[in-house]
């Protein structure tokens, strides 16, 4: 429809160009309130009223008289005060959609697209929080993919920072524990690291003068000193594989994972450090309640300073974000080394490192980068945009684009369903926000491991005859499929209140109702071939003259026919308006409009009991087009497509 609408522009342009002062980018083409009042809508004859001082319905008359023909257009006519509705040739352009199946008509507009999501930090296990930020990070990478972009995937390991820290802390001076103990350690690694965290937190409030201790091992950690490095390399390293299979569990991956301590050793904060004190973009206090530390005054709030460096040298989270951010783009005039980290399929996951490796990839050099972070951290992401405004990278400033997204929490029901001991505090709570320094939250494979149990008690029910490995293997799906959709079927900035039953019910907007709308016309595909032989390919092949096409069909199956294909026809338009927008609901909602178009027109329509053969195939083609429109539209969500359910 993309291009469609593109081609329809030029030619309207090119008959009323000459005579009216309007430009190609001001014909906006619009879908009209009904399609009894046709299927699209010109509203530029309003403009040129203005412009021109006289009423847009004479306008709009004139005008009608100069389109036609138009290329796919059956009529067009004036309506209301002043749009031209158009009609298309229904016939050509359900077959040209038909021809056109599983292509794109959106085109790419950046040299490459660096995404930064999921992001979690190595020290204890993912909680349900983690997947709404990898879910949103990686639909938006398959649209960008799907547009046609060059997309770069980057997972940022913080294994640096103060909760690595903490661990650290927790094994070196609470446990007593060494780094071959831990190499002894067996289990879940980051399952044990959680509850660890949580202690660590406690004691340091019942014991502030243990900060002392925390803030120098922070500093050797940084330094590379021993033994603190190696606990943290250890700790860090073994958490990031498990976080990497619980993400695999989603069929989310990445291409790199830029570490932390790679950006300390190879001196990335050092030359950034330098241009900022170049450009004056920070400035060093001699006195105030920021003595001693090199801060930046903040652009929109003249009052306001960010702390950069601290008074003890060490840098802050957003000096280090600054810096990788400029090496993003290739500013920094520094790269990283990389080595193969996990093979993941087909591909390999590298991660930086601080030594020399032969024959790795190139990454970084983007031209527009999305960092996918919660809107808690919205301060921060500004403080890093005018770094790069301070450096007068002005352009890359503007392609610096925060995909901010509000938590995740958990309704009563289920945190019964998980046995979540909740506070009396939180007890009446009507939902409980997730916290890893408490120790409150659910961990994500917890999370998936119950609704793919749930998931099999109702595969169970519906599909006794399947073998085992089979009902398990629909189960993982219908989980996946219906977690996935509930993390993106919300604007990005709505708390989300998760909710098991919810989520797993096969009716209503949820994963489960879009795919076994797919399961069902794959059925119906499924009989066609078991009861009379006859393939959907083979009527492909054989696409019938466009004069002819659909004429054996009423006047009332012609207008449902033709609604749910126009709509269908809009998916390239959705993901365009996704990637803009940066709101997965708008794909969501598309998909599950799309699946309830379906399911009313298969309740109206029969296509297994239909004798008229024309009719027949009308209806075959038309199903056919929706699964695969439907199709797309899952697989851009990363909603797996079951044979059964």
């Amino acid at each position: 429809m993309i291009k469609f609408k593109a081609d329809l522009k030029e030619n309207i342009h090119k008959k009323i160009g000459e005579k009216y002062p309007i430009d190609q980018s001001e014909l906006d083409i619009d879908t009209t309130p009904s399609i009894k009042m046709g299927d699209l809508a010109l509203a530029f004859p309003f403009q040129l009223a203005k412009k021109l001082k006289r009423n847009p319905r004479e306008i709009a008359q004139e005008i009608l008289s100069l389109l036609s023909p138009l290329e796919g257009i059956e009529k067009a006519e004036v309506a209301g005060a002043g749009f031209i509705n158009l009609y298309l040739k229904k016939p050509e352009f359900f077959l040209q959609r038909l021809r056109q199946v599983g292509r794109s008509d959106l085109v790419p507009e950046e040299k490459k697209i660096i995404i930064e999501h999921t992001n979690i930090n190595p020290n204890k296990t993912a909680h349900i929080g983690h997947l709404r930020n990898a879910c949103l990070g990686d639909t938006l990478g398959r649209c960008l993919i799907h547009k046609g972009e060059k997309v770069e995937i980057q997972n940022y390991i913080d294994d640096t920072g103060v909760q690595v820290v903490d661990v650290v802390f927790g094994f070196m001076d609470l446990e007593k524990k060494s780094l071959e103990d831990l190499t002894r350690f067996e289990g879940k690694f980051d399952y044990y690291c959680w509850d660890l965290y949580a202690r660590v937190s406690t004691y340091f409030e019942k014991h502030p003068e243990a900060q002392k201790r925390r803030s120098e091992i922070l500093k050797k950690i940084e330094e590379g000193q021993a033994p603190e490095i190696q606990m943290a390399d250890h700790i860090s390293r073994r958490i990031i594989r498990a976080h990497l299979n619980t993400m695999k569990r989603l069929d989310i991956s990445y291409d790199l994972l830029p570490c932390e301590s790679s950006i300390l050793a190879l001196k990335f904060w050092d030359r950034a450090f330098t241009l900022l004190k170049e450009k004056k973009a920070i400035e060093f206090m001699d006195d105030g309640v920021n003595k001693g530390c090199w801060v930046m005054k903040l652009e929109e709030e003249a009052d306001r300073e960010k702390v950069i460096v601290r008074s003890d040298q060490t840098v802050t989270y957003v000096g280090k974000d600054i810096a990788y951010q400029l090496w993003k783009f290739g500013l920094l005039d520094k790269d990283f080394y990389y080595e193969p980290f996990i093979e993941d399929g087909d591909k390999i996951i590298w991660i930086t490192t601080s030594k020399p490796h032969n024959d790795t990839p190139e990454f970084g050099k983007g031209t527009l980068v999305y960092n996918v972070i919660d809107t808690r951290q919205s301060y921060l992401q500004q403080v890093v945009v005018q770094g790069l405004k301070s450096l007068q990278f002005f352009k890359q400033a503007e392609k610096s684009i925060h995909f901010s997204y509000e938590m995740v929490a958990l309704s009563p029901n289920s945190l019964k369903e998980l046995d979540v001991i909740v506070s009396k505090e939180d007890q009446d709570k009507d939902f409980l926000e997730v916290s890893g320094r408490k120790g409150l939250g659910v961990k994500a494979d917890d999370l998936l491991d119950r609704l793919e149990k749930k998931a099999l008690y109702e595969v169970n029910k519906r599909n006794p005859d399947l073998s085992q490995d089979q009902k398990v293997d629909i189960a993982h799906q219908i989980a996946i499929g219906a977690l996935r959709y509930f993390m993106l079927k919300y604007a990005r900035n709505s708390l989300i209140i998760f909710d098991f039953e919810d989520a797993l019910s096969f009716e209503g907007e949820t994963g489960p109702y879009l795919q076994y709308t797919c399961v069902r016309i794959n059925s119906i595909f499924r009989k066609l071939e078991e009861r009379e032989d006859l393939r959907v390919e083979d009527i492909l092949a054989h696409l019938p003259e466009k004069e002819k096409f659909i004429s054996a069909l009423s006047e009332n199956e012609l207008s449902d026919f033709w609604e749910i294909v126009l709509f269908a026809s809009q998916l390239d338009e959705e993901i365009l308006h996704t990637i803009r927008s940066l709101e997965t609901s708008h794909l969501a909602k598309f998909a599950f409009n799309l699946s309830q178009k379906f399911n009313a027109y298969y309740h109206k329509y029969s296509i297994l009991a239909e004798k008229d053969p024309e009719i027949k195939k009308i209806r075959i083609l038309t199903i056919f087009y929706i699964k695969e429109i439907l199709k797309q539209a899952l697989s851009l969500m990363g909603i797996p497509l079951p044979e059964r359910m």
